[in-house]
């Protein structure tokens, strides 16, 4: 009687008691921040369960972990990973697994699940809101830029004052945002010099998750018309807390880009592998997918929109930008990495007689340097920035003198002031000497080796000539810096030389001679108009370098 009782427990659902008597399977999920919450409240319901697994029961444990740090653990990174491998993850897009995948990591099956989707959207206050609908001002994804690619220096007061973007090197709706603005402006060098403005203008803004970009919206210290790109959910989440001025979604009109929240299999021992699957399995019920909804997301196969969303959230179903597929997100991923590491950068400013020049009522030096104040504001305060002044006779034989030390940027030279704030108020005080000749040639080699001597791995090295173009003689010749840059150059500490050179004057022959000796480039501007955007056009080099073609 004994034997068949025991029988029937296993037969007819007894499986719970069976698998208490043996040590359970522990799986162990890494989930992203935003889907960290409901996906505990699933590991709960589904422990409940006492689903087993080999005969053993399955206890998942979930804990909030940034995708960017599963990464690195399952690539096999030694800095800045968990102390155990995940059994499970949930991630915030699939570019992360896809990323994973081509970076090597093991043990990661195909056919992952969505456990949840959400759309993107441009959050910002309810009062905000009703001033850009006032203004007749809908979002779109153009508003990721800064003014410059927009054809203005700042915004209009019915546009947001700034877009901030997640970080997407550390969250998936910023991977996905760096998609669309590669989509709508396309390809080619125009197209690189945008998306190197906007790169450059998102990283002085990004934040590392979705919570601290809802506070930002909140902050009213500094910007008067904050947008931020999150997804629909954070907007949800952010609403629990009761508001005056509560934070509303906002869709862009040309179509949005879907987040999805993959679970894949990471535990490398089959048998936890397996416990593992059973979870995955267990979210695609709709037990778990009724948590989800509630939780302020749409169902996993997007479908279904939250359960409670309120007047805060769209009520209709989100399009969905149709032109950007998983293989421009992964490739807008990639142009991320080249453009956005820190820059350490020597400026060389050029204040012989020849930058005296007057165009258009001003002189040439206060043109190029009025674009040099624009775009110092695309630089984040990670920079490491110094700045030199050159004419003949300046500082001694050589013929420049240091103005800021080269160091980062948040931080003094000396005295106080920070470097930012010191090259800010240099870029509208520095004037041209009349009487002085130019220095170019031997500015350019002392630069050069200085950049060299300050080499910093982690960081982009460039030394940035802004001149009229011209050397007048007393010092170095051209062939003289040709060959000395030549022997000097180093590929394990490629310093690129990036010259903008304005006027008509310019030697063109000569300086390309220089800046093809490191695989820099040259930009020549004819009118003030044009210094932002070969500004712009020098950064995007970072796209190709150090395999760049040389400038024609």
């Amino acid at each position: 009687m004994a034997l068949v009782a025991g029988t029937l427990v296993v037969l007819f659902g007894g499986g719970g008691a069976l698998c208490a008597t043996r040590e359970p399977v522990l799986v162990n999920v890494a989930a992203a921040v935003d889907v960290a919450p409901v996906a505990m409240r699933a590991a709960s319901r589904f422990n409940e369960t006492r689903t087993s697994s080999g005969g053993r029961c399955v206890l998942v444990q979930v804990t909030e972990q940034p995708p960017a740090t599963v990464l690195r653990t399952l690539i096999g990174d030694r800095a800045g990973v968990l102390r155990q491998r995940p059994d499970g993850w949930i991630a915030d897009s699939s570019a992360w697994i896809r990323l994973a995948r081509k970076q090597g990591a093991s043990a990661l099956p195909a056919g992952e699940s969505v456990v949840a989707t959400s759309p993107l959207v441009f959050a910002t206050r309810s009062s905000l809101a009703r001033t850009f609908s006032v203004g007749g001002t809908q979002m779109n994804w153009r508003m990721v830029f800064p003014a410059t690619v927009r054809g203005r220096l700042l915004p209009t007061d019915q546009e947001p004052d700034v877009v901030r973007v997640p970080d997407p090197s550390l969250a998936g709706a910023g991977i996905a945002t760096v998609a669309a603005a590669r989509d709508v402006v396309g390809t080619g060098p125009e197209a690189d010099k945008a998306l190197t403005a906007f790169v450059r203008w998102a990283q002085a803004g990004s934040a590392p998750d979705y919570r601290t970009m809802m506070a930002a919206v909140d902050d009213r210290s500094f910007w008067k018309r904050p947008v931020v790109i999150v997804p629909e959910q954070s907007v949800w989440s952010h609403n629990q807390q009761p508001s005056p001025d509560p934070v509303v979604a906002l869709r862009p009109r040309e179509g949005t880009i879907i987040l999805d929240y993959p679970y894949v299999v990471t535990a490398t021992d089959p048998d936890v592998a397996e416990a593992s699957r059973a979870f995955a399995d267990w979210l695609r019920g709709e037990e778990a997918q009724d948590l989800v909804r509630r939780a302020g997301f749409w169902s996993g196969d997007g479908a279904r929109g939250p359960v409670s969303p309120g007047p805060q959230l769209p009520a209709e179903t989100p399009v969905a930008r149709p032109s950007v597929s998983p293989e421009d997100i992964d490739d807008a991923l990639q142009a991320w990495s080249r453009l956005a590491p820190p820059t350490n950068i020597l400026v060389l400013a050029d204040t012989s007689r020849h930058m005296a020049e007057r165009v258009k009522g001003t002189t040439r030096v206060a043109i190029a340097l009025q674009a040099a104040k624009i775009g110092l504001r695309l630089f984040p305060d990670s920079t490491h920035m110094g700045m030199w002044e050159f004419a003949d006779g300046l500082g001694g034989p050589k013929g420049y003198q240091e103005r800021v030390g080269l160091g980062p940027i948040t931080r003094p030279d000396t005295g106080q002031v920070i470097r930012r704030s010191v090259l800010d108020e240099l870029t509208s005080t520095i004037t041209a000497h009349p009487d002085r000749d130019s220095s170019l040639y031997d500015a350019i080699l002392g630069g050069f080796r200085t950049l060299t001597g300050e080499y910093r791995e982690e960081m982009n090295n460039t030394l940035l000539v802004i001149t009229s173009g011209k050397d007048d003689g007393h010092g170095t010749s051209l062939q003289g810096l040709v060959d000395e840059l030549h022997d000097e150059w180093r590929p394990d500490k490629p310093v690129q030389i990036v010259i903008i050179a304005f006027g008509a004057g310019a030697d063109r022959d000569s300086l390309g001679r220089i800046t093809a000796a490191t695989n820099g480039s040259l930009h020549v501007a004819q009118q003030p108009g044009e210094i932002i955007d070969v500004f712009l056009a020098a950064l995007a080099r970072r796209l190709c370098h150090p395999t760049c073609k040389p400038t024609p």
